[in-house]
């Protein structure tokens, strides 16, 4: 039988996932959990701390750091909201726009590049594939959630 954990352990490899940076824009390095904090909120659109981190399944000290990062870079603001001064709004400077944009012009060719070794049916056999585990992983109880052991 297939090792199923092996196949997502080299999966995560090639992905890049478990590097240091997983881009680099210009002369910016951005690390993948970065990377993922400015496609949310570019594609959220001005939301809260909390919604990104909970978007994300991280906790929010972890998270507060990482934007604490993005806001040095200059790729993120965070700002109060101006009717409850406890939750902080994040949105994306010109720069990180521009950074979240490059980067998902270089996934988008890199995944482009890795589905022209496949047929159309082998394509979006993969895609709906992947629907279906993302939805199945999402019913079961321990998404998100670090293994216990």
């Amino acid at each position: 039988m297939e090792n199923v954990r092996e196949l997502f352990q080299i999966m995560t490899r090639r992905f890049g996932l478990l590097n240091k940076n997983c881009c680099t824009v210009g002369a910016i390095d951005v690390s993948p959990a970065q990377s993922h904090i400015l496609y949310e909120v570019d594609r959220q659109h001005n939301p809260s701390m909390q919604q990104i981190a909970d978007t994300l399944g991280t906790d929010i000290t972890t998270f507060s750091r990482q934007v604490q990062s993005l806001v040095k870079l200059k790729l993120l603001n965070k700002a109060p909201d101006s009717t409850d001064r406890r939750v902080y709004l994040l949105s994306l400077t010109t720069e990180g726009k521009f950074v979240a944009t490059t980067i998902d012009q270089q996934m988008s060719a890199y995944l482009d590049e890795i589905f022209s070794h496949m047929s159309g049916f082998e394509k979006e056999m993969v895609i709906n594939s992947i629907k279906l585990l993302n939805k199945a992983m999402l019913q079961s109880d321990n998404c998100c959630q670090p293994v216990k052991g």
